[in-house]
């Protein structure tokens, strides 16, 4: 399996490049899914000439255009770590990164919620870390996350799911014939999309239908974007219901009545909590190969992502 390209806040990988020389280690993303990945680090505060140890920082003023500040010198770093988040920035757009994981709560790097102090100095969690704003405003469409929020087991599909769709995506984009090409990827991917929102997956539909009258480069611009919209939205027990049903109508000759009523059982169980969505799946997946159906054996929803990540395992 091709690796993907994923950018990180470099002192989640265990480098001691932390304000106080230390590191913030995440296993997860370092030892398990790093088997997929291959990570490409940024630490935005060493890398822009500040030193290891060096003084803690925040963000002031305006949440939307905040000031980065030393806490105790008092000594205004902004225009320091906006100079060389232009360049960064500019170098990575050749990275063919898939997705960036950035460390929570840092003033250069945080997502979302990161603290802003107003003038009489009280905090409000109302800001994004200034290299993690001018990244997310630079590559609008790449998946992005916070390590913290990658601890939700729901999220961490979620982002995951993305990353990996957006890789494949990128084959589709250099394909030699790329409207036979597109249709071949929407086809494969319509569960999985489905799972994600009835509304973008026929908006999609549309879009691919009426290609002829598109040039390539808008066609495949509009496709990206609404599948990256499409794949955000979550899941829900009662959208992957929906999707299971579907998948179960393909096979309306073969079951027998007790296999049929053994499916809607356990379709109901994961509806209600008791089992985790790869239960029904797994029994699915068995009648897609006991009764070699083309069609489902080739929806990217059946496995999204590698099944060792055991993202379809919590309830």
């Amino acid at each position: 399996m091709e690796k993907i390209r994923l950018g990180i806040s470099t002192c989640l990988l265990g480098e001691n490049v932390r304000y106080d020389g230390g590191h913030k280690l995440d296993r997860f993303l370092r030892d398990t899914l790093g088997r997929y990945v291959n990570y490409v680090p940024v630490c935005p505060e060493t890398e822009c000439g500040m030193g290891i140890p060096r003084e803690a920082m925040r963000l002031e003023g305006k949440p939307d255009a905040p000031r980065l500040v030393t806490r105790a010198s008092r000594i205004d770093k902004t225009d320091m770590m906006v100079s060389w988040a232009k360049n960064r920035i500019a170098k990575l757009a050749s990275e063919d990164l898939c997705g960036f994981i950035f460390k929570s709560d840092s003033p250069s790097s945080g997502m979302e919620r990161v603290k802003v102090y107003d003038d009489r100095g009280m905090p409000a969690r109302t800001g994004v870390g200034i290299f993690a704003r001018m990244f997310m405003d630079a590559f609008p469409l790449i998946p992005v996350e916070e390590e913290g929020r990658l601890h939700d087991p729901e999220l961490r599909e979620n982002f995951i799911e993305r990353i990996f769709a957006l890789m494949r995506w990128r084959g589709v984009r250099g394909a030699r014939s790329p409207r036979g090409a597109l249709v071949d990827f929407h086809t494969r991917h319509k569960l999985l999309i489905l799972a994600h929102g009835a509304k973008p997956y026929q908006a999609m539909g549309k879009l691919v239908a009426g290609q002829k009258g598109i040039p390539v480069r808008d066609l495949m611009a509009q496709y990206e974007a609404l599948l990256m919209e499409a794949l955000k939205l979550k899941t829900t027990p009662k959208k992957n219901v929906n999707v299971l049903m579907h998948m179960m109508g393909y096979f309306r000759q073969q079951l027998t009545a007790d296999e049929k009523q053994e499916l809607l059982e356990i379709f109901e169980r994961y509806a209600r909590g008791l089992v985790p969505l790869i239960v029904p799946l797994t029994l699915l997946g068995h009648y897609v190969r006991k009764y070699d159906e083309p069609y489902l054996k080739g929806q990217v929803y059946l496995n999204p992502h590698p099944l060792e990540l055991q993202l379809r395992n919590h309830v």
